[in-house]
């Protein structure tokens, strides 16, 4: 029976062996190295969005400037799958992790392996809750929610019915533009309805019409980004009803649809310089040099009026 039990015992450490996130020692992490030698592991959180998109070529752009070899995974809003892929990039021997989170919280753990094994982590648009991050860059997305909230308050008034699409529950994002959102809402605006669509377009679309059925007198809508601002849009001119739409990154869709005079704004992010001024962070962190805990990126509110005054 002994012998048993030691036997067991003998194939779970061979097992949690071989789960380890060690990888093999020529995959680890040397430091100290030139650009042209650097390998990049960059985490997105979805794909399946034009601003990660722009975000993903900002990087691949900039490090082929620079020399450096990318490899990309999409975690698809699917925080396990985010953890399984940093592991994944791990193994491969990485020399730093670039990672737009799909959860802030859940990530921490993938983070605090890196640290372990001495990669250097940087974060893009959204931070990661626990671990050491070398820096975030970003733009400053709770002003991004104040710029929202002020602009409904000057074309509307204080006291109109708005509502409010969140993006993904957990997500630094999505709490830092419905914090700067309801800086000003809070005090000057009436916040009738507010529901997650998770970024997503289709669920946009979906949230808004029952949130239309439930407040048929709602005067705008803010959105945290711009797939949910388009897809409630689509449910609003359905409706017949007359509201204004306020987004959140600035991507092609949403600015053609402001020219067209369909969305009413969008606070606009600059995804590609995101990916760059990453890529730039990590080289500088492999070299030695210090970097700051955030890179701002500046954003811009994109009207049909701002539009106009660009053309002429």
């Amino acid at each position: 029976m002994k012998k048993l039990v030691v036997l067991l015992m003998s194939l779970s450490l061979v097992f949690l062996g071989a789960c380890s996130l060690q990888p093999p020692e020529w995959a680890k992490p040397k430091g100290d190295k030139n650009p042209d030698d650097i390998k990049i592991g960059l985490s997105v959180s979805t794909l399946n969005n034009p601003f990660f998109v722009s975000m993903k070529e900002g990087v691949e752009n900039e490090a082929a400037a620079q020399g450096m070899e990318v490899v990309v995974v999409d975690a698809q809003n699917d925080a396990a799958k985010q953890i399984n892929d940093v592991e994944d990039l791990i193994q491969q021997g990485v020399d730093v992790l670039l990672i737009n989170p799909t959860d802030s919280s859940a990530i921490s753990t993938a983070v605090q392996s890196a640290n372990s094994l001495g990669i250097p982590v940087v974060t893009l648009d959204r931070s990661a809750e626990k671990g050491e991050v070398a820096t975030l860059v970003s733009s400053d997305n709770e002003k991004g929610g104040e710029m929202a909230g002020e602009y409904l308050v000057e074309l509307l008034g204080e006291g109109a019915k708005v509502a409010e699409l969140e993006g993904v529950p957990g997500a630094s994002a999505t709490r830092e533009r419905g914090a700067g959102f309801h800086n000003i809402a809070d005090e000057k605006l009436d916040v009738v309805a507010k529901q997650t669509a998770n970024f997503d377009r289709t669920e946009g679309l979906n949230t808004m019409e029952n949130i239309i059925q439930g407040n048929p007198d709602i005067e705008a809508v803010f959105a945290h980004n711009d797939e949910m601002a388009l897809g409630a849009y689509q449910a609003i001119q359905s409706s017949g009803r007359d509201v204004l739409v306020v987004g959140f990154d600035g991507n092609d869709d949403a600015i053609t649809s402001i020219k067209n005079g369909n969305l009413s704004a969008t606070v606009a992010q600059q995804p590609e310089e995101i990916g760059k001024l990453a890529v730039q962070a990590g080289a500088d962190v492999l070299q030695g040099k210090e970097v700051e805990d955030t890179i701002p990126v500046p954003l811009k509110l994109v009207t049909q009026e701002s539009n106009l005054e660009t053309e002429e």
